[in-house]
C-alpha cells in the first residue's frame, strides 16, 4: 500500500511539474522524513528543479505546495527546511485500508523469470557454503513469486567434472572398490558423508604425489566420454549424492522444478551448436602463436569484436574456450547452457522425473531421451544466477558472448547474483572439534575448504541448530508432547540459520555463529518468530482469532492523533511497507533489506506490546483500536517471514 500511494505522489508530482514548468522528469526522488510525526514522504525536488529554473528551491517548493491540488490518500504537502517538500497521508485511510488487507496490484511485467541456485557439484555433502547460495536463491524465488511472476528454479548439475572424478578415483583406485560395493554404500544412510571425507583422502593423496593427478585426468575423460564402466560409476555416485542434497534442501523448505545436468550438455551436443555459432559470429577466433597457441579464444570484455585480432593485444587479455587438446572448458559449456536457457540455441534437453516432495510438487533432471509429456524449461525473459563473486570472470565472459552473438536483450536481462564466502567465527569452529592454533583463535573466521575436509557440513549444521533450540523449548514447555516439541525446535532452528544467511547483505564475508543464530534477542529469526507468538498469544488469551479480526466502524483517526498516535503510526507505516521492501530486494537483489525490515518489525511491535496492556484496556474502543493494530503486525510479520522461508512455531 505505502509503495502504490508513492507511485501516486511521483505521478501527480511529475504532472504538476510539466504543466506549471514545462518539465519532463523521468523520475521522482522519494524520500521518508526524518520523523514519522514530519509526514510519511519527503521529495527533495526543488533542490533539482533550481539549477534549471534558475529560482531559489524554498520558492519552487512553495511554488509545488500551493498550485498541486488535493490528492487521494494525502492530508496535505507541506514546506520544509530550505525547499523541501513533506506529504502527509490520511492515517485513518490507511489503517482502514491496512486492516482490510487491501492491497492494490501493481502492473507485472510478462515473462519468466529462470533462477538458478546451489548447483552444488554432486560428490560429497553440502556445506555451509552451499547453504548460503541456496537459501539466497530461494529467497529471491519467493520475492519473485510475492510480486507475482513466474518463476523456473534450476539447480545445475555438473555431474561430469573433476570433483566426480575425483570421489570415483577414491572409489576405484585408493578404496579399490567394485561397482556392487559402491551400490551397497549408497543404501546406507547420508553416502554423502562418506565421499565428504573420501574427497578429503584423495585431495590429499593428490598432494602426496603429483603423478596422481594423470589418474585424475584419465578417469575424468572417460567420465566425459561416456557409455564405459568409469561413467557409469561416475553416474551412479553422482546421482545418489545429488538426492542427498535435495533430501537436505528440504529440509529448509527449498526446491527445485529443474535439474540440468552437464553430461547431457555434452551428449546431446549442446557446446557443437553453440560452437558453430561463436565462430560464424567472430566471437571465438582460432590462435596459432604465443602461450594460448591452438587454442580457440575470445576477447575478455569485447566479445563483439569480429574479425582478426589486433596483433598488439595481449594474450594475457583473451579467455580460453577450447582448449589445444580440443577439449572445452567451463566457459565454452557456460555460453551453450545460457544460450539454452534463452531459448536461442536451437536445441533442448529430454526430462524425466527425478524427485517428488511432500507437496506433490516434481523436480525433473535432464536426460538424452525423457518423456514427451514435460513441462516447458527455458526460453525466458530473464536470468539470475546466484554463484559466489568469485566467478564473476566466467559469468562476464558468457554475458560478452551473448552480446557478440548479437543477443543484447538478453544480455540485459542475465544477472549474476553475486555473493561472498560463509566461514566460520573462531569459538564456532571449536565448538565442533576442531583443533586451533593460537593464530587461529585470534582471527576474526576460519575459511572452511572441502578438500582439506575442514568444514561443516550442512545437515550437520541444521542438527545442530535443532538440538540447541529443543534443549529450550524442552525447558520451556515440558507440557508440550515430544513431537511437538520437536517439530517447535525444527521451526526455530530452521528459522535462525536462514535469518543468519539473509541478514547480511551479499557481499559481506559470513562468519557463522551459533550462539549469535539462535538468540532470541537482538536481529534473529527467533527474535522475530517471538514477536508472532506474543501477538497470537494475546489473540489466544482474548478469545479472538487473529486471523479475522476486523472491528466494524472503527474510529481510527481518534487514535492516531497526537503524541501516542504518532508512536503508533510508525508501528502502522512499517506494516503498510511490505510491498516496497520486497520491490527494492527484486530491484537490488538484495535480500537482506527483507530481513532488516523483519528486525525492525519485531522491534516496533515488541516496543507497543511493553507500552500498552492490550487486553485489560478499559475503553472499549481504544482496545479495538489495539487489538487491530496488532493483528496488523502479525500479519506482515507472518508474510515478511514466509517470504524470507521461515516459518513461525505456535510458542516459543
Amino acid at each position: 500500500m505505502y509503495r502504490h500511494l508513492e507511485r501516486r505522489l511521483a505521478q501527480h508530482v511529475r504532472d504538476f511539474v510539466e504543466r506549471a514548468y514545462q518539465l519532463e522528469l523521468s523520475k521522482i526522488v522519494i524520500e521518508q522524513p526524518p520523523k514519522v510525526e514530519l509526514g510519511e514522504y519527503a521529495l527533495p525536488l526543488a533542490f533539482e528543479l533550481a539549477k534549471r529554473l534558475r529560482q531559489a528551491p524554498r520558492k519552487i517548493a512553495e511554488e509545488i505546495v500551493n498550485g498541486i491540488g488535493p490528492l487521494a490518500g494525502f492530508e496535505k504537502l507541506e514546506l520544509a527546511g530550505a525547499g523541501y517538500i513533506n506529504a502527509r497521508l490520511q492515517r485513518a485511510q490507511l489503517a482502514r485500508a491496512l486492516a482490510a488487507d487491501e492491497n492494490p496490484k501493481a502492473e507485472v511485467p510478462a515473462g519468466k523469470i529462470l533462477v538458478e541456485h546451489s548447483s552444488i557439484n554432486p560428490n560429497k555433502a553440502a556445506h555451509i557454503g552451499h547453504l548460503r547460495n541456496a537459501i539466497l536463491g530461494d529467497t529471491f524465488v519467493r520475492l519473485l513469486l510475492f510480486a507475482g511472476r513466474e518463476v523456473d528454479v534450476q539447480n545445475y548439475i555438473d555431474n561430469t567434472g573433476a570433483q566426480v572424478a575425483d570421489v570415483v578415483v577414491g572409489f576405484l583406485v585408493i578404496e579399490k572398490k567394485s561397482r556392487a560395493e559402491i551400490e551397497e554404500l549408497i543404501r546406507q544412510p547420508r553416502f554423502d558423508f562418506y565421499c565428504w571425507d573420501l574427497y578429503a583422502r584423495v585431495s590429499q593423496w593428490y598432494v602426496e604425489d603429483k603423478q596422481n593427478l594423470e589418474i585424475r585426468l584419465q578417469t575424468l575423460h572417460r567420465i566425459e566420454q561416456g557409455s564405459n564402466e568409469t561413467a557409469a560409476i561416475a553416474e551412479l555416485i553422482s546421482t545418489a549424492v545429488l538426492r542427498r542434497h535435495l533430501e537436505t534442501m528440504t529440509r529448509l523448505d527449498i526446491e527445485y522444478d529443474f535439474l540440468p545436468r552437464e553430461s547431457e550438455i555434452l551428449h546431446l551436443h549442446f557446446w557443437d551448436a553453440a560452437f558453430s555459432k561463436l565462430k560464424a559470429a567472430g566471437v571465438l577466433f582460432f590462435e596459432d602463436g604465443g602461450k594460448n597457441r591452438g587454442c580457440w579464444v575470445m576477447r575478455r570484455g569485447n566479445a563483439s569484436a569480429a574479425g582478426e585480432p589486433n596483433q598488439d593485444q595481449s594474450q594475457d587479455d583473451q579467455k580460453v574456450i577450447v582448449r589445444s587438446n580440443g577439449t572445452v572448458g567451463y566457459v565454452g559449456k557456460d555460453i551453450a547452457y545460457h544460450m539454452w536457457k534463452f531459448g536461442v540455441l536451437g536445441r533442448d534437453f529430454g526430462y524425466r522425473k527425478f524427485y517428488r516432495y511432500a507437496n506433490q510438487r516434481e523436480c525433473w533432471v535432464s536426460t538424452t531421451v525423457g518423456a514427451l509429456d514435460h513441462p516447458h524449461f527455458g526460453d525466458v525473459a530473464a536470468i539470475y544466477n546466484v554463484i559466489d563473486a568469485r566467478q564473476a570472470e566466467a559469468q562476464t565472459a558468457v554475458i560478452d558472448a551473448l552480446r557478440g552473438l548479437g543477443y543484447n536483450q538478453q544480455a540485459d536481462h542475465y544477472t549474476h547474483f553475486s555473493y561472498e564466502m560463509v566461514a566460520l567465527t573462531p569459538g564456532c569452529a571449536a565448538e565442533l572439534g576442531y583443533q586451533l592454533s593460537d593464530e587461529d583463535k585470534g582471527r576474526p573466521y576460519i575459511e572452511v575448504s572441502g578438500r582439506k575436509g575442514f568444514g561443516v557440513k550442512a545437515d550437520d549444521l541444521i542438527d545442530r541448530l535443532i538440538v540447541s533450540a529443543k534443549q529450550e523449548v524442552d525447558a520451556r514447555h515440558p507440557e508440550l508432547t515430544e513431537a511437538e516439541r520437536q517439530m517447535t525446535a525444527t521451526q526455530i532452528g530452521v528459522g535462525a540459520l536462514r535469518y543468519f544467511m539473509l541478514k547480511f547483505t551479499k557481499q559481506s564475508v559470513i562468519a557463522f555463529d551459533f550462539k549469535e543464530a539462535l538468540s532470541f534477542e537482538g536481529e534473529t529469526g527467533p527474535y522475530a518468530q517471538y514477536a508472532v507468538v506474543r501477538a497470537t498469544n494475546i489473540f489466544r488469551k482474548g478469545g479472538y482469532d487473529p486471523d479475522h479480526f476486523s472491528p466494524a466502524g472503527l474510529d481510527f483517526a481518534k487514535y492516531l492523533q497526537g503524541d501516542h498516535g504518532d508512536e503508533i503510526w510508525e508501528l502502522w507505516l512499517a506494516a503498510a511497507k511490505t510491498s516496497a521492501l520486497i520491490d527494492q530486494c527484486i530491484a537490488t537483489t538484495e535480500p537482506a533489506y527483507l530481513a532488516k525490515h523483519a528486525f525492525q518489525l519485531g522491534q516496533l511491535f515488541n516496543t507497543f506490546y511493553h507500552r500498552h496492556n492490550i487486553l485489560n484496556e478499559p475503553d472499549e474502543g481504544r482496545k479495538q483500536f489495539l487489538l487491530v493494530t496488532t493483528a496488523v503486525a502479525r500479519r506482515e510479520l507472518i508474510r515478511v517471514l514466509a517470504v524470507m522461508g521461515i516459518k513461525v512455531p505456535s510458542v516459543m
